[in-house]
């Protein structure tokens, strides 16, 4: 085969150089090549156009010779190789590719000019091409229908020289392309269309002799630059229609191969050699090699310029770098390898310099002088202008698709590609996915992250640009969202709104109907956790809440400081914003993993806690529900702790913001507690119908048994921080600043802090926290407090007790030898509590709910509401028990009372109130020991006669005390 190919090739060769001979040797009289020369003279315009005399009649055995041509011996033998010599065609090309500062005698000049124009022209030269490439034209339909005899023929081979698979006809018309386009006069039809224009924007003359003769690549140079300016609508530069056409047809054959472009070659040709040395020609290669040291130093400013004014005029129609393309876009075609490899270089070139597209050169020119001024190399400028707004570029380069397309990202986040996405393959688009994972974290560098959120910045407004988002959800988008194609665009599904469709159906469950397939729902899910960390790459959010953002978050930059910023104003937004930011916290709720930060920042508790849940693919609230649990554990951190609070604060302004919550109740909500939206005021709603309804014996409760449960773990949660109940929060906050300013907020430490300063707080705050006792008396398990400090004790004694009469039960295991000494503490603190107020001890109110309005009226029609009695009506119980009179339930429970406030003064709050300076000063050894076994309470009766005060009541009382120890000792 290969010798068969030799054999073939020598034959062509015979016969291009045979009719060489012939064209220029006896077979053409004279008058024939005047008749050559005066075509020449016609198409190069006035002027010598003809061979010196005799040139075209010398005749040689071996037939014509370039070489052995007077004119033109001297520059032949001094700049070509001796081999060449007996081939033209090898001659005319050392001659016309030689270097700038060879010169060229003028005789040679015009030898070579009507050498190359007869070649062109004449018609035998076609009937070479018709005898070589037969079977070619004959397959092209275009080319055979050309007029023969016009040298159309010919050029249309060259238009469709891709095509060419025959050998002989490939090298034929390869070896004419780099005649043709050493000269525009030679291209079929150029210098018709392009002469007025030529003239117009003076880029030389068609009078031969102006400039050098084979400099004429600089004429398609200068007209190239008078499109990039009219693209740029400078004013005064057009260039008619057809020369356009023209210019753009030979940028797109030219592009092929560098050696076709003679003003970039000749430009170009010591920076290819040395840069881009070991690159082949054709399809393209030198150009990107070159592009791709453009920016390099070591480039000269002439190359960098004839590099940049070129790659305009082919980015002018991205079809000029798609050669291998064509063809390839039917649809359901494969696209080929060669393809994307095409596409993915034109890609980065514009992502690179931004003066490759006209239409940022001409709207972004006011934005690129004031923003972004020097900083024109890789790719810089762009991502300045993205600060300021580019949607179309990024839209046409598709860095999403691969990331190696931006450039200065891909050396941005070079070393975290390196450490964090290792795992990824090179150019896969999850590499992008993976820098937006590890964006906040001890991985990312600054200008990385820079980089990565302004592109991330035109992804998220355009769902097409994330192509495993695409490729994953593009059936769903159709089926739900009513978009059909990549490219289809329309005024009532814009890009932006594809996506917040998609995750608008994301979370609907099956009775909701229409929801996601599995994998997109998946990839919905992780833009949806990326986009959180910044509200800019949420387009709906940033668009309806700019104002807000302006007007509450303008000193929030840090990471997640916006979204948390307008959840903590949410009240106050505007209606647009509200509801957008209350959709997304309300899929939050649901999915707690969209809160990237939160969840990095808790990763300890959530792998010794949570993992199980955590590792669920469907959350439903579950995770957040554990961090509250767990809240706090020691592996919890404070960011973690301050993650979890705020979302928990977040949740009392909407019940919707509760998932768990919300799918449990919210058919009771709408049945029980109509056109309530904030959630306190709902868990308040509800918790009342629950309570009445298990107060009135026999009433069916109206709360689902699934809405009570939730109910519950809703109570709980709020029961650890004050910030949780608003109410509460609101009407203390004087006091919390003034008595509990340096209790950290959680445990409900703040809670316990006002329980303690009670009778310092203002009457609101007072009536507030007697409401709060009065509902955890009655519900121990609400008391945070003591179910945290007694947690191990409840599991030792109470561990079967139902959690109404948890604290009853601690009481009567308080004086055991294996109760903890802090629980023992907080059991005390609250049986204090409890005897200051007979409401405050439910067991006593229900044990006496005859025997206080019978014996104990006065007292109560003197009461006010929510304040205690300060034990005055268990001190009437006790006179009653004295004298026999009580109901034998109460009796018991204030035998219960006398025993426990003979062992401790402080159970005694009426003996407290009246004997207040005398204890300190007559029993303090007593008090100190603090040993609780009525040490004080002997105190007092031996000092009883050495006691000044003469108030009646106080004797009174005193008295009493000693009654009461004499019942306890006999009751022992």
């Amino acid at each position: 085969m290969a010798a068969c190919r030799r054999v073939q090739r020598l034959l062509l060769l015979m016969l291009i150089c045979g009719w060489i001979g012939s064209a220029h040797g006896g077979k053409l009289d004279t008058e024939n090549a005047a008749d050559n020369a005066e075509r020449g003279k016609n198409a190069a315009g006035e002027g010598k156009a003809a061979a010196p005399d005799g040139a075209s009649s010398v005749r040689r055995s071996g037939g014509w010779k370039l070489a052995e041509e007077a004119a033109c011996r001297e520059d032949v033998s001094r700049i070509c190789p001796k081999h060449s010599w007996n081939n033209n065609l090898a001659v005319l090309e050392c001659l016309q590719d030689r270097k700038d500062e060879t010169e060229l005698a003028a005789d040679c000049n015009h030898l070579l000019w009507n050498y190359k124009f007869n070649l062109t022209t004449d018609p035998k030269f076609e009937s070479v091409a018709v005898e070589v490439c037969k079977t070619t034209i004959s397959g092209i339909k275009e080319c055979a229908a050309e007029e023969r005899g016009k040298g159309y023929l010919v050029s249309c081979l060259v238009d469709h020289r891709t095509n060419i698979s025959e050998y002989q006809c490939n090298q034929y018309i390869t070896k004419m392309t780099s005649i043709v386009f050493s000269d525009y006069r030679l291209i079929c039809g150029f210098m018709d269309k392009c002469k007025d224009d030529i003239n117009k924007l003076h880029c030389g003359s068609v009078n031969t002799g102006e400039k050098d003769i084979h400099s004429q690549g600089e004429v398609i140079a200068c007209l190239e630059k008078g499109l990039v300016s009219e693209a740029e609508e400078q004013p005064a530069i057009t260039i008619n229609e057809d020369c356009k056409k023209s210019i753009m047809r030979v940028a797109e054959l030219s592009s092929d191969d560098f050696h076709l472009d003679r003003h970039l070659y000749f430009a170009c040709r010591e920076d290819r050699e040395r840069l881009c040395e070991n690159t082949p020609a054709g399809e393209g290669k030198v150009y990107k090699c070159l592009f791709n040291h453009k920016f390099e130093e070591s480039m000269s400013d002439k190359v960098r310029l004839v590099c940049g004014e070129r790659l305009i005029v082919m980015a002018l129609p991205p079809t000029v770098l798609f050669s291998t393309c064509f063809g390839s876009c039917s649809a359901g075609q494969t696209v080929s390898g060669e393809c994307q490899g095409e596409m993915l270089d034109y890609r980065r070139m514009l992502m690179e310099d931004y003066s490759l597209s006209p239409e940022i050169v001409l709207h972004c020119r006011g934005e690129i002088d004031t923003h972004c001024s020097g900083l024109h190399h890789k790719g810089r400028t762009l991502h300045c202008l993205m600060r300021v707004g580019l949607q179309t570029l990024i839209q046409e380069t598709d860095p999403g698709a691969d990331y190696r397309i931006d450039r200065a990202l891909n050396e941005a986040c070079e070393s975290v590609i390196q450490t964090a996405c290792k795992h990824i393959r090179n150019g896969d688009p999850m590499i992008l996915s993976c820098l937006m994972e590890h964006l906040y974290t001890d991985k990312m560098v600054e200008d990385c992250e820079h980089r990565l959120l302004e592109l991330q910045y035109f992804i998220s407004r355009d769902w097409k640009l994330d192509p495993i988002l695409y490729k994953k959800c593009q059936n769903d988008a159709s089926r739900i969202c009513h978009t059909h194609g990549w490219n289809e665009t329309s005024e009532f599904m814009p890009p932006g709104a594809v996506f917040s469709c998609l995750y608008r159906h994301a979370y609907r469950t099956e009775m909701q109907g229409r929801r996601l397939s599995r994998d997109c729902k998946t990839e919905v899910q992780r833009i949806l956790h990326q986009r959180a960390l910044d509200v800019k790459l949420d387009p709906e959010l940033q668009q309806r809440c700019m104002t807000d953002l302006g007007k509450w978050c303008s000193e929030k930059t840090e990471a997640g400081q916006e979204l948390e910023c307008l959840q903590d104003h949410l009240d106050e937004l505007v209606t647009s914003c509200r509801d957008v930011v209350g959709n997304l916290t309300e899929l939050e709720s649901e999915d707690i993993q969209i809160e990237a930060l939160l969840i990095r920042a808790c990763e300890p508790v959530i792998q010794s806690y949570c993992h199980e849940v955590a590792d669920n693919q469907i959350d439903t609230g579950d995770l957040m529900e554990c961090l509250v649990a767990n809240k706090h554990q020691k592996e919890m951190n404070e960011k973690c702790t301050v993650g979890v609070t705020h979302f928990q604060l977040i949740q009392m302004k909407d019940f919707r913001f509760s998932y768990k919550f919300k799918m449990a109740c919210k058919e009771d909500v709408l049945k029980l507690c109509p056109n309530i939206k904030k959630k306190v005021d709902v868990v308040i709603c509800l918790s009342t119908t629950v309570r009445n309804d298990t107060l009135q014996e026999g009433r069916e409760q109206r709360v689902s048994m699934k809405c009570r449960k939730q109910l519950r773990v809703e109570e709980l949660e709020m029961s650890e921080d004050i910030r949780l109940e608003p109410d509460l929060y609101e009407s203390c906050w004087q006091d919390i600043k003034q008595h509990c300013q340096n209790v950290v907020f959680g445990n409900a430490q703040v809670i316990e802090c006002l329980k303690e300063k009670k009778k310092q707080l203002t009457q609101h705050c007072h009536q507030k926290v007697f409401k709060l006792q009065e509902t955890e008396m009655m519900d121990p398990e609400l008391d945070f407090q003591l179910m945290r400090v007694c947690k191990q004790m409840i599991r030792r004694f109470c561990s079967e007790t139902d959690a109404k009469n948890m604290l009853q039960c601690l009481k009567q295991n308080k004086n055991s030898e294996l109760m903890d000494p802090k629980c023992k503490q907080m059991i005390t603190k609250r049986q204090i509590t409890q005897n200051t107020d007979y409401r405050l001890n439910p067991v006593l109110r229900k044990a006496c709910k005859a025997d206080i309005p019978k014996f104990c009226q006065g007292i109560l029609n003197n009461a006010k509401d929510d304040n205690e009695l300060e034990g005055q009506v268990i001190s009437c119980l006790k006179l009653k028990y004295a004298d026999q009179r009580l109901s034998p339930d109460c009796e018991g429970q204030i035998s219960v009372i006398l025993q426990e406030s003979a062992l401790d003064y402080r159970l005694d709050p009426q003996l407290q109130l009246q004997c207040n300076d005398e204890i300190p000063r007559l029993c303090a050894e007593e008090v100190a020991a603090q040993e609780q076994t009525g040490q004080v309470e002997e105190c007092l009766k031996i000092n009883l006669l050495k006691i000044r005060c003469m108030y009646k009541q106080f004797t009174h009382h005193i008295k009493i005390v000693a009654n009461n120890c004499k019942i306890a000792q006999e009751l022992e």
